[in-house]
């Protein structure tokens, strides 16, 4: 194997990404630390690698992230140094969150530091992420009573590059309303190899997704997302998932003609909401909206939801003016008028960019950094 991938923290947007770049590149051997203890792996990770890869001609690149002290390895594996060295920014110990400044400990931000001036390449997940780690270290540097290294950033800078974190978006066009689909077909639209929903599934399907009955699949699918409070007017869990399936199958058919709403009268055609795609016509407007705190915000927008950020951070480098707020007081009037009017962000279409992270549009360039000529003295 050419490309060597050490993983110290394997879980999250960790494992995500190396368990990505192993799946679609070729040439990938993966070794890995639980994720759990982080202290502990920032602080011994290089240790345990140092004896359990083993050595082979054959490699070509090492690719890490930036829990492991790459500094240490390279010194353990002198045969590693020799290798083109990626070190990849998830976060940064610099200015990762803490409550007071005495609670940061000092060693895993300079850990980082020093891996940064062993490695070839440093990428990290943002524009913000990269230039508040490096405008940092003056400051950081600082803390270090006397005879302080100098120019650190300088000799960091060039080596550094930004690479948007990828995300394989899954299939969720059948979960969407019809006037959201225009944003899952410009993201998935990007170029890029092979069908851009290959071997991703949503986080509520089951992992052998791929070999079930595609009715099967989306009737568990639906009963799992369909979790809106009930109205006066909606029919039974069984006839709404059978409208929803059936305007899956056939979208262009009308679904008004083959169901009856049991409010209206059996002889009544029933309506079928054009936002929601669930019966009841406007009925569906009365449903509260549901307020998610997520994880990976990239695919929540994806998903459906609309983004309603702070303006700091990395959001204002992800999404438009118009999803962010300043203060807590503007956050509450967003809240109080969707509220008032659920129908603003139900039918809202979002405005920003979403190719952009997507492993369609970045695979190309995962690919270039994860490629090299081999070094003479290799």
């Amino acid at each position: 194997m050419s490309i060597l991938l050490i993983e110290a923290f394997y879980g999250g947007s960790h494992k995500q990404l190396v368990d990505l770049l192993q799946e679609e590149i070729e040439d990938c051997i993966l070794f890995t630390l639980p994720a759990k203890k982080w202290h502990w792996r920032a602080r011994t990770a290089a240790l345990y690698f140092m004896q359990t890869v083993p050595s082979s001609a054959h490699y070509r690149i090492l690719f890490a992230s930036s829990v492991l002290n790459l500094a240490e390895l390279i010194a353990l594996r002198p045969d590693l140094g020799k290798l083109k060295k990626v070190f990849y920014f998830h976060e940064n110990q610099l200015i990762y969150p803490v409550q007071k400044c005495q609670e940061r400990d000092f060693q895993y931000g300079y850990n980082q530091i020093l891996s940064c001036l062993v490695a070839d390449v440093v990428v990290f997940n943002s524009a913000y992420n990269m230039e508040s780690f490096l405008t940092s270290i003056g400051k950081f540097m600082k803390l270090i009573p006397d005879y302080r290294p100098k120019c650190l950033e300088q000799l960091i800078r060039p080596k550094c590059q930004v690479l948007y974190f990828p995300v394989k978006f899954p299939d969720v066009r059948r979960f969407l309303p019809e006037h959201k689909l225009a944003l899952i077909e410009n993201t998935v639209g990007a170029k890029g190899n092979g069908n851009p929903y290959r071997l991703m599934s949503l986080p509520f399907q089951e992992k052998n997704e791929r070999t079930m009955d595609l009715t099967k699949n989306r009737d568990s699918a639906m009963r799992s997302v369909d979790c809106e409070t009930q109205t006066e007017c909606c029919t039974s869990s069984q006839e709404r998932l059978h409208d929803l399936l059936t305007a899956t199958r056939e979208p262009n058919e009308s679904t008004s003609s083959k169901s009856t709403s049991h409010c209206q009268g059996e002889d009544k055609p029933r309506e079928t909401c054009r936002v929601c795609r669930t019966p009841g016509g406007l009925k569906c407007q009365q449903k509260p909206l549901h307020i998610v705190w997520p994880h990976r915000w990239i695919e929540a927008v994806y998903c459906g939801c609309y983004p309603l950020c702070p303006k700091a951070l990395v959001y204002p480098e992800m999404f438009p003016a118009e999803y962010l707020y300043s203060t807590p007081e503007q956050l509450f009037k967003r809240l109080q008028n969707f509220c008032k009017r659920p129908d603003i962000v139900r039918k809202h279409l979002y405005k920003g960019e979403m190719a952009q992270f997507s492993w369609a549009a970045l695979c190309g360039k995962f690919r270039s950094l994860l490629t090299t000529e081999p070094k003479e003295d290799l």
